[in-house]
């Protein structure tokens, strides 16, 4: 589905005027931010794709990356041009546009926030260049203007770890005890954490005897995480349980809790649930310390390249695709934990 054979004139000169945007020192596309960003004089022989990652903020973000890095190739006859917004908004909509100037072939891009993507995803279209969307979503409002999205249903995740929390009490012999509840939230706006959340609140609001004392973001980080829970444990001495919405801010949930004294866990004084699942998580859940983590699959390379491929091949594909994904307890996490690659 090529939409047009760029000639080596017009490669050239785009080069050129990147490099000279580059050189007066446009913040957006300083070299840590692009990693490739000049026209290849052989890309007419390759499906040319930019990707705009939205950060580096944990360690699922990374496996993210890798996995969209380790399936466009040139051997897969790929060229990927990769982008690190640093979780702004505004570096990422100027990365789409330098796509847009670039003539590639895809867009593809993991949105910051929900909101504000129209503007930019008309100019995609008006240029014919398809766009898909990875991992978090983008608002309703934009759904036209973008082709197909590949990634986790975080409201399924939040739900998920609600039914784990109310099984878990009646196991326990604890159904209608008073609990009380922390959430570390993440970024706001996130489709992650706008699902994350809206999950776990339809489950606990059929619990009258689920109090949530307080949410917070700590911005899917470690040290915010451990900042927010040291704030929490300032305010509360009666915290039951914490939900962590990533792996990351939990691992600095932890930390926080063993400065004040306080355990988690199958026999600690708190339970502590999380999402992600990532290795050293799998690695806590079966230690005991975190009692459940809902797994959030970065594994969405190779989704995304079957789509690409499809499009190619004149194909309809779905608009929503959604990657399979588990919940992590000590009761099955050897099954899967020496296979984990992230």
């Amino acid at each position: 589905m090529r939409k047009m054979i760029r000639p080596s004139c017009f490669r050239m000169l785009v080069a050129f005027i990147l490099s000279a945007v580059m050189l007066v020192g446009c913040g957006a596309f300083d070299g840590e931010i692009f990693e490739a960003y000049a026209v290849d004089d052989s890309s007419d022989e390759f499906i040319t794709v930019g990707f705009s990652q939205l950060g580096s903020e944990s360690v699922w973000r990374s496996a993210n990356t890798e996995s969209i890095k380790s399936v466009f190739t040139k051997e897969n006859g790929f060229l990927l041009e990769f982008n690190n917004a640093r979780q702004k908004q505004e570096n990422q909509i100027k990365a789409i546009r330098g796509f847009i100037s670039q003539r590639v072939d895809y867009i593809v891009f993991s949105p910051v926030t929900e909101t504000g993507w129209e503007t930019v995803l008309v100019e995609a279209r008006s240029a014919g260049i398809p766009v898909i969307v990875v991992d978090r979503k983008i608002s309703s409002a934009s759904e036209k203007l973008f082709t197909t999205w590949v990634g986790t249903d975080a409201r399924a995740e939040g739900e998920k770890a609600g039914r784990w929390l109310e099984q878990y009490l009646a196991d326990i012999g604890k159904p209608n005890k008073k609990i009380n509840i922390v959430v570390l939230q993440g970024t706001i706006g996130s489709s992650a954490q706008l699902g994350r959340t809206m999950g776990f609140d339809s489950i606990a609001d059929k619990h009258k005897n689920w109090n949530i004392l307080e949410q917070q973001t700590a911005d899917f980080t470690a040290a915010k995480g451990k900042e927010v829970m040291a704030e929490f444990l300032e305010k509360y001495d009666n915290i039951d349980v914490v939900v962590s919405q990533n792996d990351d801010m939990t691992f600095g949930a932890l930390d926080a809790m063993k400065e004040y004294g306080v355990t988690s866990g199958e026999n600690g004084d708190v339970v502590l649930i999380s999402f992600d699942a990532v290795h050293e998580a799998l690695e806590l859940v079966q230690q005991g310390i975190i009692n459940v983590d809902v797994e959030c699959n970065p594994d969405q390379g190779k989704y995304v390249m079957d789509i690409i491929k499809r499009l190619e091949a004149g194909e309809e594909v779905d608009k929503e695709n959604v990657v399979e994904e588990l919940v992590f307890t000590k009761d099955n996490v050897d099954e899967y934990i020496d296979n984990r690659t992230y």
